[in-house]
C-alpha cells in the first residue's frame, strides 16, 4: 500500500527530511512534524497510515506520544532510536509500538520496515468470498479479513504486531513456536528484529488478556496458544 500517508516525528529537521525523501521515493505520502505535541494534534486531524516517531524529543518524548496515541488509536508506530537507548527501546514496544528503527539508519531499512509493518496491518489479497477468515480457539476469535479480534464475544483492541503474533499462535493450536520461528511469521517481511521484540510483544498481549490464558511459555523452547478460557 505504497499510497498510504505516514505521519514523521522528529525535533531534527535532517532527520525528517531523509526520512521523507526515502518514502516518497518509495511512493508514500508523508506529513511532518517537529515536537510531540504537535503530533498528537497532526495524528488527530490526519489519521496517518503509520506514525515515524523519534524517541529522544524535547518537551515532550516519544514515549510519552506513543502512550497518549494508544490511549484513543492502534495507528501502527515505528521509532527512531539511538544505538544506546536499549531500554527505552524495550519500553516503547511495550507501550505499543510495532517497531523501532536505531540511528543513524539505513533509509532502505527503514521503508522495508515501513512496508513490513503496512503489510501486517492490511492483507494484500482479499480472501476469496467461500473461504471463512476467522481464527478461534476458546474464548478467542481473530477476523483476518477485516482485522477484528473478539474475547468472549467482546471486540479487543490489538495493534497490528499483537494482531500477527496470534494469528500465528491460532493457525497452529498445540504447537510451540520457537523466538526465531515467530520472528519468522510476525516480521516475514523484516529479518532485523531480536528475540526481545517478541517477548516485549508477548508481555504487552498477555496485559490485554490478565484475567485469561492466551499465550504459554514453554521454558527452554518458545511460546504456544494457552486455553483462552
Amino acid at each position: 500500500m505504497n499510497d498510504a500517508l505516514l505521519l514523521i516525528v522528529d525535533d531534527e529537521p535532517h532527520i525528517r527530511d531523509i526520512v521523507r525523501f526515502a518514502a516518497e521515493k518509495a511512493g508514500y505520502r508523508c506529513e511532518e512534524v517537529g515536537d510531540g505535541q504537535a503530533a498528537l494534534e497532526a495524528a488527530a486531524r490526519l489519521q496517518p497510515d503509520l506514525i515515524v516517531l523519534d524517541i529522544k524529543m524535547p518537551k515532550m518524548s516519544g514515549l510519552e506520544v506513543c502512550r497518549a496515541l494508544r490511549a484513543e488509536s492502534e495507528t501502527p508506530i515505528i521509532f527512531l532510536t539511538s544505538n544506546d537507548e536499549e531500554i527505552d527501546r524495550i519500553l516503547g514496544l511495550e507501550m505499543g509500538g510495532d517497531d523501532y528503527v536505531t540511528k543513524p539508519f539505513s533509509p532502505r531499512e527503514l521503508v522495508s520496515r515501513i512496508g513490513a509493518v503496512l503489510r501486517r496491518s492490511r492483507p494484500s489479497t482479499p480472501a476469496p468470498a467461500s473461504t471463512t477468515t476467522t481464527l478461534q480457539h476458546g474464548a478467542l476469535a481473530l477476523d483476518e479479513e477485516r482485522f477484528e479480534a473478539r474475547w468472549r464475544g467482546a471486540v479487543l483492541t490489538l495493534t497490528v504486531t499483537e494482531f500477527g503474533l496470534l494469528a500465528t499462535l491460532l493457525r497452529r493450536p498445540g504447537k510451540v513456536f520457537s523466538r526465531d520461528e515467530l520472528m519468522d511469521r510476525m516480521y516475514r517481511f523484516d529479518n532485523h528484529v531480536c528475540d526481545r521484540t517478541v517477548d516485549s510483544h508477548v508481555r504487552r498481549v498477555r496485559r490485554k488478556f490478565a484475567d485469561g490464558e492466551v499465550v504459554e511459555t514453554v521454558h527452554g523452547m518458545g511460546y504456544r496458544l494457552g486455553p483462552c478460557t
